[in-house]
């Protein structure tokens, strides 16, 4: 599979903090990819150093493997920031037209119909709209943009559970007919599990995991029972959390468990449970707490 896009040890800094510290990120065509952490990890920095909105003290982008001068803007890509104030005047279906302007692969047929499903006026204008209207004109232009690179910065925020479905839904019937390399960068970890093909999790401007959703369904896991028990069963493997509880321990791992410690768990009373993606970036950002 051919790669779209390589960040190679980019750094950020404002001041003495870091926004990116040297982190690595390849996007591969037509997958798409989470990108997880909470607010201020970096999400929003990384997106802006990839769209050349924002240079980055050190690293390099290659888009293709072409890479990219100071401050040049990947092609044929498309970026959905979370706030965009410029077109406030505006109305909606003028935004589209500007849109449809740059993107070579845009969809008008596509596009009214994402009008109508998200039900947006296209008569109205932009300030009138509510935080959750804007990312819904935000994510129809995304969609409709059909851009063979298309990051979104927190698409779903301000939206209900409906609308939510309804954008997750479109894209992936979207992405089916038409699959391009996508990124959605967001806090909502649980929601993304059903969408992304992969994930980056992202904690103070570094990389703290990156893995296939099916490889982290398989290696995420609670493991409770006597204390000593579950020490043996862990020796070897990454833990990201312990604790106790009278004579027994809780332990979460990210490691593949086979049919021997299986069996060994069953043969010690040890039990053993999935963890969700939300529970697994709680263990790795915090112990879990």
């Amino acid at each position: 599979m051919s790669i779209v896009l390589t960040c190679s040890n980019l750094n950020k800094k404002y001041g003495q903090s870091y926004a990116l510290r040297n982190l690595d990120l390849q996007l591969e065509e037509n997958v798409i990819y989470g990108l997880l952490g909470r607010n201020g990890a970096g999400k929003t920095t990384l997106l802006n150093v990839i769209a050349g909105g924002i240079l980055p003290n050190d690293g390099t982008i290659e888009v293709r493997g072409k890479k990219l001068g100071r401050g040049e803007l990947p092609k044929d890509f498309c970026y959905m920031r979370e706030k965009n104030k410029s077109f406030g005047g505006a109305r909606i279906i003028e935004v589209l037209q500007i849109a449809a302007s740059f993107h070579p692969n845009w969809d008008w047929t596509f596009a009214h119909e994402l009008l109508k499903s998200f039900q947006l006026d296209p008569q109205k204008k932009i300030r009138q709209l509510s935080r959750g209207m804007e990312s819904l004109v935000g994510n129809l232009i995304g969609l409709a943009s059909r851009a063979p690179l298309t990051l979104y910065d927190e698409p779903v925020l301000g939206l209900d559970v409906l609308m939510r479905e309804r954008f997750y839904k479109a894209l992936l019937e979207d992405y089916a007919h038409y699959p391009r390399t996508i990124l959605l960068s967001t806090h909502l970890i649980d929601e993304i599990a059903p969408v992304a093909e992969k994930v980056y999790i992202l904690e103070a401007g570094s990389l703290l995991l990156h893995d296939e959703i099916e490889q982290i369904h398989m290696k995420a896991h609670l493991i409770r029972g006597n204390s000593e028990a579950v020490a043996s069963l862990t020796a070897g493997k990454r833990v990201l959390h312990t604790e106790s509880y009278g004579r027994g321990t809780l332990a979460a791992i990210y490691d593949k468990l086979d049919d021997r410690d299986r069996q060994r768990a069953r043969e010690m009373d040890i039990s053993i449970e999935n963890l969700t993606l939300q529970k697994l970036f709680s263990y790795l950002i915090g112990g879990g707490h």
